[in-house]
């Protein structure tokens, strides 16, 4: 889909609100948004809007966002979130899927919050499919976002978009305790390593069904995520990732056996994971995003 940018109506002004609720959606103001735009949330999109002040509040506080930064917003819906991080932040790009979603965003921040319109740029776009931004440059990507694309879209941003220093999202909580699983845990698996190459991830809390209209049918979490540099090994990305795809392919195999499709016979996987330092006999599921970076170097260094 292509990149539509709008701006909010300006203001001229530049003052901060102080985030006061009179400028947060409550349940009534977006139900009454949503039947006067005759949107009824899809699930083809993940659509669960945020209908509590407080959660918006908590998102933001834990996103730990201020004046100096630009923040990514991914599948503003109605704006609940959007309203709040306006009110703290330099600059808001809100990229939305939706055509009638981004096209009232604007409108809504310009009858909520309409000193803080002119900080607020909308993308009509599949944020899956986005690969630039307009400036301002995003340092922080904040968002509710949809459970089914989820893992790809924090994953695709971070590789596309490489001012990110933070993340704070809030996914299904089976994928918050997927991202943020360390080696070794019973979910530690592919998202977990990958997010890993990227940044530091921790769990940032627990968001019941109730916040969300439609409620789903699972609770929420929050992660959160702070940019580092990836580990020191003279391979790319792609060759590390294969490697990690590979290991969780059939993760209850040995390293030996799951890498041998991979490495070309079980015999050559062993020698790359000895040479890794790697213990052929360990599975995928307890080695770190630095150990797998260390098996695809010494496999693109072999002879």
């Amino acid at each position: 889909m292509s990149e539509r940018p709008t701006r909010g109506p300006s203001s001229g002004a530049q003052g901060d609100t102080g985030g006061t609720d009179a400028a947060l959606l409550g349940p009534a103001q977006v139900r009454d948004l949503a039947a006067r735009l005759g949107i009824r949330p899809t699930k083809q999109w993940g659509q669960n809007f945020v209908i509590d002040k407080g959660t918006v509040r908590r998102i933001v506080r834990a996103a730990d966002v201020g004046t100096d930064d630009v923040v990514l917003e991914v599948g503003p819906g109605l704006g609940s979130l959007t309203l709040g991080l306006l009110a703290q932040v330099r600059q808001v790009t809100a990229v939305e899927i939706d055509p009638a979603l981004a096209a009232q965003l604007p409108l809504t921040v310009a009858e909520h919050a309409p000193d803080l319109a002119d900080r607020l740029t909308v993308l009509h776009a599949d944020a899956l499919r986005v690969d630039t931004l307009p400036d301002p440059q995003p340092t922080a990507l904040v968002a509710n976002l949809p459970y089914n694309v989820a893992v790809p879209v924090v994953l695709h941003l971070l590789a596309t978009v490489p001012t990110l220093r933070t993340v704070l999202v809030m996914v299904q909580l089976e994928v918050a305790e997927r991202l943020a699983a360390r080696p070794g845990g019973r979910v530690y698996g592919v998202p977990s390593v990958k997010a890993a190459w990227y940044a530091d991830v921790t769990g940032a809390g627990r968001i019941g069904r109730s916040v969300f209209w439609p409620a789903p049918n699972v609770d929420s979490g929050l992660v959160r995520m702070v940019r580092r540099d990836p580990p020191p090994v003279d391979v790319t990305r792609e060759q590390v990732f294969a490697v990690v795809d590979a290991a969780f392919a059939q993760r209850r195999k040995t390293l030996r056996a799951a890498l041998a499709e991979w490495a070309g016979s079980a015999a050559q996987a062993e020698a790359y994971l000895r040479a890794a330092g790697v213990d052929p006999r360990a599975r995928g599921e307890v080695l770190t995003v630095a150990d797998f970076a260390r098996i695809a170097e010494a496999a693109g260094q072999r002879p």
